[in-house]
């Protein structure tokens, strides 16, 4: 059985297309300061070790599937190239085919910094214009404080992150993120939480 390598091509940052509505800035900040500790010494052996996976899509456009907080923090430090790897050619289909495909797959999340579901037309044209979700940003931080064990279900951190959004006020993940992670660190262990992907909360005996 023959296996398909990946393509692998620089793309402009400004060129890739976003297929989610959403960033926690916050981590955006955080790998910004990674890339700027990093880039003189090793920022080519960076930049090789964290390609961006896209979807190719019509007219050619490179759809990012994964890694949009990277993408976002290195064209936010000035980075105007970055590595690509194509994961799937879908190049010739119509945009409603497109879409239609994407969403089946799981690789594309409309939905924005409410939690609203969106039309595929809402979507940010550039990495640029992505929205920050506060949520987002203490569902990340939730994981890597042991809230939860990483998953590789796709978009966990948004699934994790709306169920955080009815439970926790946003002003107090706002001006108070660190009491808003005790909440969420709380919140991780009830059962209510047992459904979201990596949920590693206590489980009794019958």
């Amino acid at each position: 059985m023959s296996v398909r390598e990946p393509i692998l091509k620089p793309v402009a940052i400004a060129d890739l297309r976003p297929t989610q509505m959403t960033v926690g800035i916050r981590e955006v900040k955080e790998k910004r300061k990674r890339w700027h500790d990093e880039s003189k010494s090793k920022g080519a052996e960076f930049l090789g070790k964290h390609m961006i996976p896209v979807v190719l899509g019509p007219e050619d456009r490179h759809y990012v599937i994964d890694h949009h907080h990277l993408a976002r923090a290195l064209h936010d430090e000035g980075v105007e190239d970055v590595l690509v790897t194509v994961v799937k050619n879908l190049r010739t289909l119509e945009p409603d085919s497109f879409w239609f495909v994407l969403d089946n797959c799981s690789l594309v999340h409309p939905y924005d910094d409410e939690g609203r579901l969106r039309p595929y037309k809402d979507l940010p044209k550039t990495v640029a214009k992505l929205v920050d979700d506060p949520f987002r940003s203490l569902a990340g931080e939730l994981r890597r404080a042991g809230g939860y064990a990483k998953d590789t279900e796709p978009f966990s951190e948004f699934l994790w992150a709306d169920f955080l959004r009815r439970r926790v006020k946003r002003k107090t993940v706002e001006t108070h993120f660190e009491y808003a992670l005790e909440q969420a660190l709380e919140l991780a262990k009830n059962d209510e939480a047992n459904y979201l992907p990596g949920w590693c909360g206590p489980v009794l005996d019958d």
